[in-house]
């Protein structure tokens, strides 16, 4: 349901003209961080021949508002660009080697795939001492040995990113692989490992290295020969069609090769406790379907994989479904036994020419302040995407602000900066699932969020301004463009600025506005300085919210506590809080506005549990000592403009009010 709701040219442009604070300072940001000397001559160019430099919009806007968070009695300019630039830096520290293993040089020319999500480098673990068991290691090896006197073999490894290397003790069950004449891993072999421990440089030796693990995948070229004949000679000859329950009973070991086509987490429950592992499921080259099956610590070797990659297994453990526990139509399944070996040819994530939308050109907003001479910014027509084996395309380090005008099919990884205008539940679904109308100034799109387990976002209501990351566009089952989210997967996040506590104290984020500047047209949150005025008119009540959302619950016929947002039963989640209206003034006009939760006990100066212990006359005339009392304060128009609310959309719980206060400050 992507905006036909797409603005003119003519919209767009008179959008622009009020200037929104928070986007140019991400767009200043991304000028300042892209002027920095960039210390690696290896990037790849974009679509236009220039280099690439500097963190995408999106990692940008994520940063500063997780800074927002951190700081949240308000940010200056110093501490925003001063955190990007450390953050920035000391994520991309490794890029920069100052003098790699020639062999890794060379290997380097071709290396093409992308990064594993947990891949940590070897320059890190030198910096940091510590080392997590789940974290993932790309490595090439730069020598193998054995320790004088005795049969312990050790790698030296090193990686793409890192002028340290570190030294590996092979586990035992790969000696086999390490013999110096016939051996696979021998200098210039790429590996992953995980479930590594770290012996630390106080611990023996004056350098740290990596104790034995178990969890060791061997990387393959099909484009070269040696590899390409032992994919052949050892993997071609077995398939999953081929193995056979008198086969097992026999102890005849397999060699099999297929491609990784989902990974997902398996669940057994138990007597006591549930057992958990990973499910892999691979395919042949018949097309057969087979379950590689990992539990307990061996769930870390699922870090190693991606989907679309080609598994190569040699002597895995089969066992029947039924040992194992799972409801299958398959007989067997694989499971990494003792003796189990696994080679890996890599998914190499293709790159796709994305052309830069004429929204990138004309409205990436004004430079603050003006401090860099825009007219010497790069223009870019095209810029290169990662794509994966289904034909998505990966937006997470785009550089430029995503809008809903160019969102199309199999995008990834977006992120939105938009307006909610209207908020719809499914009731329908077993798992929390909500349905947010966002609209930015070039059209409206729904993103539908998936929760783990309830609504864990804190208060939304209509007129917010949110920025969400992590989405995925997909089309509809009645062909609409639709955006989905899911709360847990990596990227994921989403920020209320209409709610964010420094947003009041952050002069570099937000312009003053006037109370007359408010009209019924007005989207985004604004910013204003005013005093409570009327206060004889001022109307407050106490009522029960979710405490999980800040919305007001229901009370049914049966006595049950029923939220008006998240419409669940919530007897033992509900809280005493505000509901408050009130008239705010400044030199140029009046506004009636409401607010409930911290906001109305922030201007009022009391909380709501202390107020309803005031004795009915005591409340009346309560309100009554805060008139001219001044704040700053975030309003949003509320005024639910889509009339979706007779469709199971969010019913506005101030109906005859059109402006919330969203966060206020008491001014000294």
């Amino acid at each position: 349901m992507n905006g036909s709701a797409s603005a003119s040219a003519m919209d767009v442009d008179q959008a622009q003209e009020e200037e929104d604070r928070f986007l140019a300072f991400v767009d200043y940001a991304r000028s300042a961080l892209s002027l920095e000397p960039e210390e690696d001559q290896d990037q790849a160019p974009n679509g236009n021949g220039t280099e690439a430099s500097g963190p995408g919009w999106s990692w940008i806007a994520s940063r500063i508002l997780k800074t927002c968070i951190a700081y949240s009695s308000g940010v200056t300019t110093a501490i925003l660009l001063s955190d990007l630039s450390q953050a920035w830096n000391g994520q991309h520290r490794a890029r920069a080697p100052k003098k790699r293993p020639e062999c890794i040089n060379q290997l380097k020319k071709k290396h093409k795939r992308t990064k594993l999500p947990n891949t940590i480098t070897i320059d890190s673990i030198y910096e940091r001492n510590f080392l997590s068991l789940s974290s993932v290691l790309e490595v090439v090896i730069v020598d193998a040995f054995s320790l004088p006197g005795t049969n312990i073999y050790m790698l030296t490894l090193g990686d793409f990113w890192s002028s340290n290397t570190i030294d590996l003790y092979l586990h035992r069950r790969y000696y086999d692989l390490a013999d110096p004449q016939n051996g696979i891993l021998k200098k210039g072999r790429e590996i992953f490992l995980t479930g590594c421990y770290l012996r630390t440089a106080t611990e023996g030796s004056g350098f740290p290295r990596l104790l034995p693990t178990e969890y060791l995948v061997i990387l393959l070229d099909e484009e070269e020969d040696d590899d390409a004949m032992l994919l052949g000679a050892q993997f071609c000859s077995d398939s999953f069609s081929s193995i056979s329950l008198d086969a097992v009973n026999k102890g005849v070991s397999f060699s099999l090769y297929a491609r990784i086509e989902s990974i997902g987490l398996l669940e057994i429950p138990g007597r006591f406790s549930t057992l958990q592992g990973k499910q892999i499921t691979l395919v042949d080259n018949d097309g057969v379907k087979f379950n590689f099956l990992l539990w307990g610590e061996q769930v870390l070797l699922a870090n190693l994989f991606s989907v679309g990659s080609m598994l190569a297994l040699d002597r895995p453990y089969i066992a029947s479904s039924v040992e194992s526990s799972i409801e299958t139509s398959d007989e067997f399944c694989l499971e990494y036994g003792s003796a189990t070996q696994l080679y890996l040819v890599p998914f190499i994530q293709h790159e796709e020419q994305v052309c830069v939308a004429l929204t990138q050109n004309r409205y990436q907003g004004p430079r603050l302040l003006n401090p860099l001479d825009s007219s010497q910014d790069p223009k870019v027509s095209q810029v290169s995407l990662p794509c994966d084996s289904r034909g998505s395309i990966d937006f997470r380090d785009y550089p430029f602000q995503s809008f809903v005008i160019d969102l199309r099919d199999k995008m990834t990884g977006i992120s939105l900066y938009g307006v909610v205008t209207d908020i719809i539940k499914d009731k329908h679904a077993e798992e929390a699932i909500f349905s947010l109308r966002i609209e930015d100034t070039t059209g409206v799109i729904w993103a539908k969020l998936h929760f783990a387990k309830s609504w864990s976002l804190g208060r939304l209501n209509l007129g917010h301004t949110v920025y969400i990351s992590g989405l995925t566009c997909s089309m509809s089952k009645k062909k609409c463009l639709e955006a989905l989210w899911f709360e847990n997967d990596s990227g994921s996040s989403f920020f209320n600025l209409s709610n964010l506590p420094a947003l009041l104290n952050s002069s570099c984020l937000h312009k003053l506005s006037k109370l007359c500047d408010l009209s019924g047209q007005t989207s985004s949150t604004q910013i204003c300085r005013v005093w409570l005025d009327q206060i004889t008119h001022c109307h407050v009540n106490t009522k029960y919210s979710h405490a999980h959302c800040g919305h007001f619950v229901n009370k049914t016929p049966s006595g049950v506590m029923v939220c008006s947002f998240c419409h669940y039963n919530c007897d033992a989640e509900v809280m005493r809080t505000f509901h408050l209206k009130i008239t705010l003034a400044d030199e140029t006009t009046k506004v009636f506005t409401w607010c409930t939760g911290q906001t109305a006990a922030e201007l009022l100066q009391i909380s709501p549990d202390e107020f309803y212990e005031l004795p009915e006359e005591e409340q009346v005339m309560y309100p009554s000592s805060l008139e001219n009392e001044k704040f700053m304060v975030a309003i949003v128009n509320c005024k639910n403009r889509q009339g979706h609310g007779d469709n199971g959309g969010l019913i506005p719980e101030n109906d005859d009010v059109s402006w919330e206060i969203t966060r206020a400050l008491k001014c000294e």
